[in-house]
């Protein structure tokens, strides 16, 4: 009688575990694959200059895929929401673009980031890369949607969002 009693409340502990697990997706260390393949390379951007890690956020993950399926069927231009969060937009031909793909793209125009001046190479793009590393972001979320050409088209969304006139990203 007591092996069964054990086994029930083994079961019970199982359950109530996994229960936790599934409310706390979105927390520091309960991040899925695909979210890890997001943050991963986020926050190694993000430790190179000496800034805190991302958290993966739902509900960025949630508006960031709302407004990605809203592109899909013209993914070009790249138009940015507008919304209330922090945005990076990526586009590849090839419909197997992937995570790492956007946010290495991304992270890619630190070699066009002065932090000295606080400012790009001339003639460069580095808003996508401060972004990333900015200080004061601490959520994230992001989605991937195949465009009706073809395309991939990536959106990762920010907050609180980076890139304020004046103030460096670290």
């Amino acid at each position: 009688m007591a092996r069964h009693n054990f086994m029930d409340l083994l079961a019970l502990v199982m359950i109530v575990m996994v229960v936790f697990a599934a409310d706390d997706r979105g927390k520091a260390g309960f991040a899925s694959a695909q979210e890890d393949e997001y943050l991963t390379p986020h926050n190694a951007a993000r430790s190179d200059v000496g800034v805190g890690p991302l958290v993966w956020d739902s509900t960025l993950e949630d508006y960031a895929r709302s407004y990605a399926e809203s592109q899909a069927s013209s993914c070009l231009p790249l138009q940015h929401s507008d919304g209330p969060y922090g945005e990076n937009l990526y586009w590849s031909s090839s419909d197997s673009a992937t995570p790492g793909d956007a946010v290495a793209s991304w992270v890619d125009e630190k070699q066009y980031y002065d932090y000295d001046s606080n400012s790009c190479a001339d003639g460069e793009v580095c808003g996508h890369y401060t972004q990333v590393v900015w200080r004061d972001t601490t959520n994230v979320g992001c989605a991937s949607v195949a465009c009706d050409d073809g395309g991939t088209y990536i959106i990762c969304s920010y907050n609180p969002r980076g890139n304020v006139n004046g103030q460096p990203p670290y």
